[in-house]
Order: structure tokens, then C-alpha cells, then sequence
């Protein structure tokens, strides 16, 4: 594995040795040669995700997720999963709020036919939408909604959670599965000026690693991407960074739970931004194992059952979240008193010097394992290049870790004060909503 990294020594030895270039067309290109084991991963990502999305047409990155698997007019139907799963590759996608990304993994010997089948869609697949793909995609995710969201234990909470944290006008205020009213009124035509607008190759980026030979991936490359056509994209609106959510208190009831959930969320830092890797490091001092504070203050004393704390990073702001579900004879609102108090203690006399050692030292292990696998490391190239311009920022992004000190966690912990909280709770269906 040519992830090179030594783990006494300073994060700055941390690296993945790779190239980078730009066809002329824009596209974004990372290669990355490792002989270490017979594959590849083919790593395609479009800055594109339901933060780009108009009133109206929400969803639409995500539906796009599906519909780049319906075949074009060179691989019909399902020919893409059909060919690459034939000689032995495999391939998945998400989208987020920010991007959307896909990946193909398989045999080395597999990396021109991933590239040509990648070039193939970011070049036909709009032409080859119909009406018949759009219908069957748009049931596929609007039941997806309906699985994974309005019937799923406490699903219900993510689906309400962007109207309450931020203004209608900002791009973070709809979900990303989107809405059964805007996929039903998506039009053929929405669809297919939907790709052309953000599937371009200036707006994507990709990643070759793995057992290749770097002259003969350039050419093929070139071959395959350098004909597309780059496209201006849309002006992005610069939005202020939230402080105070839209709604202090929602509160739910749901008839697939049996145990109440609390789940109190703030605004905060975007992604790799001063306070973003101090706020994971709270969490951890938090809720990270039977040590963490809130662990010993609510689970080993019987009032919760279980309690976790997190940041969710993104490009333009982040949330940070707390939750927790009350064992029997206790109630959400005892927890959340319990919470905002542990916040108060950290953000006034800071964590101890064992508790940041263990927390600082456990990411920066989890930090290194989550990089083991081709594909991680694809992908953090490309999230990387997304967010600051540069694939290989794993030095500098470990480096936030092992720079923050007691100070630096006191004033994340001052930020998630009750005033700057949006609170949600979710009750069983034959409990009573105060």
C-alpha cells in the first residue's frame, strides 16, 4: 500500500503519492500508481449535490444517482451493472448535500473498460433518457423516502431537520432524497437539462488508483474524456453561514418506536474551517466510549440507554448533533438538562489532559484505518480536491487533530449553548407530546 505514513512520527509524513493534471475541458484529473495488489478504482466525482438544486426540484441529484444506471444508447438498459459484474468489478454511489460521486472497483485489467463506461454515460446518458426510465427511477426513490424516512425508526427527524435549521432560501434547506411532490412533478425535460447543466467534465473530477501503467491510463484518458465538451456553470449564490436555527423545539411522534429519542443540533464550521476538528473532538470527550462524560453521566447511571454526539461536516456550514434515548422512568427533557450541564463544565474549565490524549490519539487511529482500503483513498482524493482544490491533504487535514488543545475545545463547547439549539423529539405514538 503506497499510503505513506509512520504513526510516531509527525502527520506530515502522511501522503498518497499521486499525479494530477486538467484536460483541457476542464475535467479534473488524480492518478495514483500502486502495484500492491492486481486492481483498480475508478473514482468519478460531480460537484454537484441537492445543495444545487431550485424550488420545486428537489431530489433531483439524487435521482440522478439512479437514473446514470439506466443505460445509454452504446450499453442499454442495464448494461452497465450487467458488463462490469460480468468480469468480475462492482460498483456503488452516494450523493450528499454537496457532491455525488461514483466508483467502479474490480481487476486491473478492468480499468480501460471502467473508463470508457464512465466517458459513455458523462456522454450519452442524456440522450438516451426516456419518459419509461424517469417513471420507473422516480418510484424507485419515492419508495426509497418511504423505507429509509417516513417509515424507518426516528426517520421522520431528518426529514423535517433542514426546514427547521435554515431559512427557505438556503441551499441546505431541503432534504436530499427530496420531496414526493417535486419528484412527481420532475418533467423528461427537467431531467435531461438537469445533467447538462452539472454532468460536464468541468464540474467533475477523477480518480484513477490502483495497478495501472500512468502513460497508458493518460492516453486512454484522453481517448475517451478529451472530446467532452466543457459547459459554464451556474453562478453558486454566496449564503452567510447560519447561527441560530429556523425552529428552537419540534416534536414528533412516531408509531414504529417504543422509546422516546432526543436529538438537540446546532450550526456549525464548514468542513476542514477553524472549530470543525475541535468539535469532533468534543464529541469524543462527549459520547466516545464508557470513559466519555456523557456515557458515565447518562448510560452508567441508568437514564439513558444510549448516547452519541457528532459533527456532520459539509462544504458551506456543518451541524453538530447530540442524542440520546431515555431508559425507562426517565424523560428526554432530564437528559438534555444533563447535556447542556456537561457542555457548560467543558466549555468553562476545558477537558483534562488524559481525556484529549485519548480522544486526539483513537481519531488519528480511525483517521489511518479508514484510509487502508483503494477506495478510501480514491475517494478522499476526490473530497479533498472538492473542498480545498488539493487531493492530497491528508497531512494537513490529520494535523488539525493533533494541533487542538484544551483552549480550542473550551470555545467549541461554548458554541453549543441552549439558545443556539434546535432541539427534536420523537415520542411513541400512544406517548404524550408536552
Amino acid at each position: 500500500m503506497h499510503l505513506l505514513f509512520a504513526m510516531n512520527a509527525s502527520a506530515q509524513d502522511l501522503s498518497i503519492p499521486h499525479e494530477q493534471y486538467q484536460l483541457d475541458n476542464g475535467l479534473n484529473v488524480v492518478l495514483v500508481e500502486d502495484h500492491s495488489l492486481p486492481q483498480v478504482v475508478i473514482n468519478l466525482w460531480y460537484g454537484v449535490g441537492s445543495k444545487d438544486e431550485v424550488a420545486g426540484r428537489t431530489g433531483f441529484a439524487h435521482l440522478f444517482e439512479h437514473l446514470m444506471f439506466m443505460g445509454t444508447t452504446r450499453l442499454p438498459d442495464s448494461g452497465f451493472d450487467d458488463l462490469m459484474e460480468g468480469h468480475g468489478g462492482w460498483n456503488n454511489a452516494w450523493t450528499s448535500e454537496d457532491a455525488t460521486d461514483y466508483y467502479e472497483v474490480g481487476p486491473s485489467s478492468l480499468a480501460e473498460l471502467f473508463l470508457w463506461m464512465e466517458a459513455d454515460r458523462m456522454d450519452g446518458l442524456a440522450s438516451a433518457m426516456t419518459q419509461e426510465k424517469l417513471d420507473l427511477q422516480r418510484d424507485v426513490v419515492r419508495n426509497e423516502r418511504r423505507q429509509s424516512y417516513e417509515n424507518s425508526p426516528y426517520g421522520e427527524v431528518w426529514l423535517v431537520m433542514p426546514e427547521a435549521l435554515y431559512p427557505e432560501s438556503h441551499p441546505y434547506a431541503h432534504t436530499v432524497i427530496g420531496s414526493h411532490e417535486d419528484l412527481e412533478a420532475a418533467t423528461l425535460q427537467d431531467v435531461v437539462d438537469f445533467f447538462d447543466t452539472w454532468y460536464v467534465p468541468n464540474n467533475a473530477s477523477l480518480v484513477v488508483a490502483g495497478d495501472i501503467d500512468v502513460d497508458e491510463t493518460k492516453a486512454v484518458i484522453d481517448q475517451l474524456f478529451g472530446h467532452l465538451e466543457m459547459k459554464e456553470l451556474p453562478d453558486r449564490a454566496q449564503v452567510p453561514t447560519p447561527v441560530k436555527p429556523e425552529k428552537a423545539l419540534i416534536e414528533l411522534t412516531d408509531d414504529s418506536v417504543e422509546v422516546p429519542l432526543t436529538m438537540t443540533i446546532w450550526h456549525s464550521p464548514a468542513a476542514l474551517q477553524a472549530g470543525d476538528a475541535e468539535l469532533d473532538v468534543v464529541s469524543g470527550i462527549l459520547a466516545s466510549g464508557r470513559s466519555s462524560r456523557l456515557y458515565q453521566r447518562l448510560v452508567d447511571s441508568g437514564i439513558a440507554l444510549e448516547v452519541d454526539a457528532w459533527q456532520y461536516s459539509q462544504l458551506l456550514s456543518s451541524i453538530y448533533g447530540v442524542e440520546a434515548k431515555p431508559a425507562e422512568g426517565h424523560t428526554v427533557e432530564e437528559i438534555e438538562a444533563i447535556v447542556y450541564e456537561e457542555l457548560a463544565k467543558l466549555a468553562a474549565e476545558g477537558p483534562t489532559e488524559a481525556e484529549l490524549e485519548r480522544v486526539v490519539n483513537a481519531y488519528e487511529m480511525r483517521f489511518i484505518r479508514n484510509l487502508e482500503s483503494l477506495q478510501a483513498r480514491a475517494s478522499a482524493l476526490n473530497r479533498y480536491h472538492y473542498l480545498v482544490g488539493e487531493p492530497d491533504y491528508l497531512a494537513q487535514d490529520l494535523d488539525r487533530y493533533k494541533r487542538v488543545d484544551a483552549e480550542g475545545v473550551k470555545a467549541a463547547a461554548a458554541l453549543l449553548t441552549r439558545e443556539r439549539a434546535a432541539t427534536f423529539r420523537v415520542y411513541p405514538a400512544d406517548g404524550e407530546v408536552e
